[in-house]
C-alpha cells in the first residue's frame, strides 16, 4: 500500500537521526534476552497452572471465584508478554515458529489470532488513530474519541457508562466480533480457506473446553458458581484489557490526524506514530515485565521489530533525542492514564 502520510523533510531527517542513535547506542544481548524471556514464560505459566488447578481442587466458593479471576488475569498478561511480540516476529528467527506460538498464546484468552494479526500490523501500525485507516477505531459506536466524528445523544454519558461497558468486551470479542470477522469481507480479512475455518473453530472450542466445559464437569462447584466465576473472570479481565489498550492511544494528549478528500494523512509517519501514542512508566523494568511493552508504546510503534524487553533501555536513547528536537512524548502513570482516558471521554461527550 502506498504511504498516504505527507512528506515533511524535517521529520524525515529526525527519523533518520533516531534510527542512527538507536543503532549506535542500543546494545542487544541476545543471551540475556533469552534468559529473561524464559523467566517470564515460566513465571506466568506457573502462576496460570496454579490458578487453573485451583478450579478443580478448591471447595470454598469465594476462593474458587478468585482463582477463576486470577487465571484470566495471568493468561491475559501471558498474551501481553508473548502474543504481541510473536505477531511482530521478534521472538524467534523463523516466522513460522513465531506464528505457531502466536496462535497458541493468543488462543489461550479465547480470541482468534489470525484475524487480529493482519489488522494490527497492516492497519493499526500503519496509521494509528487515523479514521478510515486504523481498524481499532471501528470497535463500537458507544464510545466517541475521534474529533468531528458522529455524535449520538448517549455520548453525553459515555464517561459514566464506559467502565461498565468495558467489562463486556472480552465476551463480545470472543463470541461476537471474531465470528462477524470470520464471515465479513474487507481489505484486512485473511483469505478464509477451509483450513482457516478449521483453525478458527479449533481455537474457539479448545478455549471453551479448557476454561468452561472442564470446570463445569470436574470442579467441586455447582454449575451456576462455575458460570459466575467464568463471567466475573471476563468482566475483570475486560476492564483491565480495555483500560490498558485505550490508554496507549486514547488519552487527553494523544492526537487524531485527519485526512483530505484523497485520503492523504495530514502529518508525517513519524509524528503520527509519536503523537498518537502514550507511554506509561516508559523507563520502568517492572512495568515492562508486567505489560510486555504495551507501556512503551511510542518505542513499539517506531521499532516494532525490536523486542519489548529492550524498550526501557531504548527509551533512554529515544526520549533525549525527541526532547532535544522540541517533541514531548505523551506520558502518564497507569492510573493517571485511566483518569486521562475518562477525561477524554468526558471532553468528547460534548459536540
Amino acid at each position: 500500500m502506498k504511504d498516504k502520510h505527507i512528506k515533511i523533510e524535517k521529520d524525515s531527517q529526525l527519523l533518520k537521526l533516531i534510527k542512527l542513535e538507536i543503532s549506535k547506542h542500543l546494545q542487544i544481548n541476545k543471551a540475556k534476552m533469552k534468559k529473561l524471556l524464559l523467566l517470564k514464560f515460566v513465571f506466568y505459566c506457573l502462576l496460570g497452572i496454579v490458578f487453573y488447578v485451583g478450579l478443580f481442587v478448591i471447595h470454598d466458593v469465594f476462593m474458587f471465584v478468585v482463582s477463576y479471576i486470577l487465571y484470566g488475569f495471568i493468561t491475559l498478561l501471558l498474551a501481553f508478554n508473548f502474543s504481541h511480540d510473536l505477531s511482530h516476529n521478534t521472538v524467534f528467527k523463523s516466522r513460522k515458529i513465531n506464528n505457531f506460538f502466536y496462535i497458541i498464546t493468543f488462543a489461550i484468552v479465547g480470541a482468534h489470532a489470525e484475524a487480529w494479526k493482519k489488522r494490527h500490523i497492516n492497519s493499526h501500525h500503519y496509521a494509528p488513530n487515523v479514521e478510515g485507516y486504523d481498524s481499532d477505531l471501528k470497535i463500537t459506536k458507544l464510545i466517541r474519541v475521534i474529533p468531528n466524528s458522529d455524535y449520538y445523544w448517549f455520548h453525553r454519558f459515555q464517561h459514566i457508562y464506559a467502565p461498565i461497558a468495558y467489562t463486556t468486551y472480552s465476551l463480545f470479542w470472543i463470541f461476537v466480533k471474531d465470528v462477524v470477522l470470520l464471515f465479513s469481507k474487507d481489505s484486512y480479512q485473511v483469505k478464509t480457506t477451509v483450513n482457516y475455518h478449521i483453525s478458527f473453530w479449533i481455537q474457539k472450542l479448545s478455549y471453551l473446553t479448557i476454561v468452561l466445559v472442564l470446570p463445569l464437569c470436574v470442579s467441586q462447584q455447582q454449575w451456576y458458581i462455575v458460570l459466575l466465576g467464568f463471567l466475573l473472570m471476563h468482566f475483570t479481565m475486560s476492564l483491565f484489557l480495555l483500560f490498558t489498550f485505550f490508554m496507549t492511544h486514547h488519552v487527553e494528549s494523544t492526537v487524531y490526524p485527519s485526512t483530505d478528500e484523497k485520503g492523504y494523512i495530514n502529518t508525517s509517519w513519524l509524528m503520527n506514530q509519536i503523537k498518537s501514542s502514550n507511554d506509561m512508566h516508559p523507563f520502568s523494568k517492572v512495568a515492562n515485565f508486567i505489560f510486555g511493552g504495551f507501556n512503551n508504546h511510542i518505542a513499539h510503534h517506531l521499532f516494532p521489530h525490536i523486542h519489548h524487553v529492550h524498550y526501557p533501555k531504548l527509551n533512554t536513547i529515544l526520549y533525549p533525542v525527541l526532547i532535544k528536537n522540541g517533541i514531548t512524548p505523551n506520558q502518564t502513570s497507569y492510573f493517571g492514564g485511566i483518569v486521562s482516558h475518562l477525561k477524554l471521554l468526558k471532553r468528547m461527550s460534548r459536540v
